[in-house]
């Protein structure tokens, strides 16, 4: 049996940068509209210019580190933005050792359905009877017509941790993937609550690019458990000068 339990030695998650929709929404927000101006899926979304950067400034952070801490495995979202992401990493020289970029649909945006493009003012005025019954209870158990509550996110991410301490198990691992998929990372891996995961979903966005990091030592007794050694850092974006951005990582106004 390996030391770590099956688990990775290290794994990184990484919010994707600034991408078209983010900016997007925030217009939308600020003008008080109900929909969000954007004409591609949301899978199709690209990096917005300062995404880009921010996304070159994060592989070039990686590629600073010692090459023995390195990410080897590099996994990521199949929309767009995040693909970008991870590219600009690849090509920064961020991964010790041969690049291969595994695409992995589990690790996709949240689904909103109904919801996919409408502020929540939009959400209000199109459909207030499911807007109350979000508010009543909860978004983590809520699933608009059509999309997926965050417990439904949570399901398809215990399904791709199982494949990833299958398959990389005591190698350095790095996900690119988007920000309610990075919460429910945490939620998985630390066994937290619907309540712990919600305030600290409360007390800040995670940053465009920000960046977490589990290690997985074993303690005395050999049990191994994720400890969550860095979280939500914008270091890199410091480094290159490029402003740090938090919008929330969806096409929807809803928190």
């Amino acid at each position: 049996m390996s030391m770590r339990q099956n688990w990775p030695a290290t794994l990184w998650l990484v919010r994707h940068g600034q991408s078209q929709g983010n900016v997007a929404r925030e217009a939308a927000d600020e003008a008080g509209l109900h929909e969000i101006a954007i004409e591609v899926r949301d899978v199709d979304v690209p990096l917005s210019d300062l995404g880009h950067q921010q996304a070159a400034a994060t592989g070039h952070w990686f590629a600073a580190l010692p090459p023995e801490e390195r990410p080897e495995i590099i996994l990521t979202s199949p929309y767009l933005r995040a693909r970008q992401t991870a590219n600009a990493i690849c090509e920064a020289g961020g991964l010790n050792g041969p690049t291969k970029l595994v695409i992995d649909e589990r690790l996709r945006e949240r689904e909103f359905g109904v919801f996919d493009r409408l502020t929540t003012l939009g959400i209000k005025d199109k459909y207030p009877e499911e807007a109350a019954h979000r508010a009543s209870l909860g978004k983590f158990y809520h699933r608009p017509p059509g999309g997926e509550s965050w417990a439904d996110v949570i399901l398809r991410l215990r399904s791709a941790m199982n494949t990833i301490n299958l398959h990389y198990c005591d190698r350095r691992v790095l996900i690119v993937c988007h920000q309610v998929v990075v919460l429910c990372m945490r939620y998985v891996l630390e066994e937290l609550t619907e309540e712990d995961i919600l305030s600290i979903d409360k007390s800040a966005d995670i940053l465009n690019c920000g960046i977490a990091r589990y290690d997985f030592e074993p303690d005395a007794k050999g049990v191994c458990m994720p400890q969550l050694e860095i979280w939500n850092h914008g270091a890199p974006m410091e480094a290159e000068g490029a402003p740090k951005t938090a919008e929330p990582d969806r096409m929807t106004g809803t928190r």
